[in-house]
């Protein structure tokens, strides 16, 4: 672990809404020179928030790696000064935070705070620049940057290939007839090789061009676009969104036939969305994962509302089951704290959470680093964004590679074949960041 001398800083928010046309993209504003690693980024639907450089960052590992990058955080905001002329979650000083799925992998967790940060919210927009008082030379002002096209892209096996991995799934579908546990969540990874460097200004426009109900991530090198909101704490209030439950999205289904006719004997095509919310398999997933969150929440929490039944969330590739969860916050737990509180839920581990993480490691054979664990932002004051890091890439150290990650919830009613193509289909999100069409 690492946690470096404790820096002093200085943040100035500014309002730049009136310098800053509403149809700007966020992305276009990070300056051609920016190290491709210290872009972060948290964007939805055009509003969010983007930064580069670096101002200060955290190293953690181990069981207590939350809380030491907290208490880091709580001493770092105590002494630094800070000039807010906006005020709304997300100005004044912001670490962006990606944290390991497991406390023994060898990939570290950090908190970092970029030296420029530009957000967008409900038509505002605002500039902050931080600086360490052993760095006080001033960041250059933004310039239009014109993202390069990533070269060629080869994908090659991960640790588990494609065609053993329903192999695996059996495996862990014994695992639960055995009644070692209730569910488990399996991942698998595959590497993208390019001709060149990976651009991942390139990759993120991608993510959120396509992908703009979903929250384009960026922490050190890690890029995606995750569709669950792990929580939100916002002006004392908590949301979460949970997802699981997966089905290949159709866009050239039959029309439905509400019943027989002698006319029409061949096997009929089945809206994916109808087979979806009928599944008995796909809806006991989602039930661990909601129960999971709700009572991860309960005691940070008044008023908890926990809906009884799921809606149906659509993405260009896939639709989900999702569940939005929301509550009066009744404590003075961070966002961070709270993310801290919920992982690993049962979304992204399985049910009970000890035996799944053990399945886990015994299972997948590779180390997830910090694929499905908690990635987004936090505020001075506690508030942020946490969601989960999944349909996600992580850069390699030479740029020219990338991980790229996927997983689903294995159940007993779990089809092995079928889980292979989830982890498929999930693989598109950042094949197609990489430049490949959609099929």
């Amino acid at each position: 672990m690492t946690v470096p001398a404790l820096p002093q800083l200085c943040a100035i928010t500014v309002d730049i809404t009136d310098e800053t046309p509403a149809d700007v993209n966020l992305l276009d504003l990070v300056p051609a020179d920016a190290s491709p690693t210290t872009l972060c980024s948290w964007l939805r639907e055009g509003d969010g928030l983007i930064g580069w450089g670096r101002a200060a960052t955290c190293l953690t590992s181990g069981t207590d790696r939350f809380e030491r990058a907290q208490s880091w955080w709580d001493e770092v905001r105590s002494i630094a000064a800070i000039q807010d002329d906006v005020r709304i979650p997300g100005t004044g000083l912001v670490s962006f935070g990606s944290f390991s799925f497991a406390a023994e992998s060898a990939d570290m967790s950090r908190l970092v705070v970029p030296a420029v940060l530009i957000g967008r919210r409900r038509g505002r927009t605002w500039r902050t620049t931080i600086t360490a008082s052993n760095a006080p030379k001033s960041p250059k002002a933004p310039s239009t940057h014109a993202p390069a096209q990533t070269g060629a892209i080869t994908i090659v096996e991960g640790s588990v290939s494609a065609r053993q991995w329903p192999g695996v799934i059996a495996r862990a579908i014994a695992a639960i007839s055995a009644g070692d546990v209730e569910k488990v969540v399996l991942a698998r990874d595959e590497l993208a090789q390019a001709d060149g460097p990976i651009d991942l200004h390139h990759v993120l426009r991608r993510l959120a061009e396509r992908y703009e109900a979903t929250w384009t991530f960026a922490v050190d090198g890690l890029v995606g676009a995750t569709p669950e909101m792990l929580v939100r704490r916002w002006d004392g209030k908590v949301h979460s969104r949970v997802l699981a439950g997966t089905v290949r999205r159709d866009h050239a289904r039959a029309p439905l036939i509400a019943e027989d006719h002698p006319d029409f004997k061949a096997e009929r095509d089945v809206d994916p969305q109808l087979r979806l919310i009928s599944s008995g398999k796909d809806l006991e997933e989602h039930a661990y994962a909601v129960r999971s969150v709700a009572d991860a929440l309960a005691p940070h929490c008044t008023e908890l509302d926990v809906p009884t039944e799921p809606f149906v969330l659509k993405l260009p590739d896939v639709y989900h089951l999702a569940s939005d969860i929301s509550g009066v916050h009744s404590g003075s737990a961070t966002s961070l704290r709270l993310a801290a509180a919920l992982h690993p839920s049962a979304a992204v581990c399985g049910t009970p959470a000890r035996e799944a993480a053990a399945l886990i490691a015994d299972l997948e054979e590779m180390d997830r680093g910090r694929y499905a664990g908690p990635v987004g932002w936090m505020d001075a004051a506690g508030e942020g964004d946490w969601g989960i890091a999944l349909r996600c890439g992580e850069l390699c150290p030479d740029a020219r590679r990338m991980r790229l990650f996927a997983g689903g919830g294995v159940v007993a009613a779990s089809d092995p074949q079928a889980e292979l193509a989830e982890t498929q289909i999930k693989m598109a999100a950042m094949r197609y960041a990489l430049g490949e069409d959609p099929a």
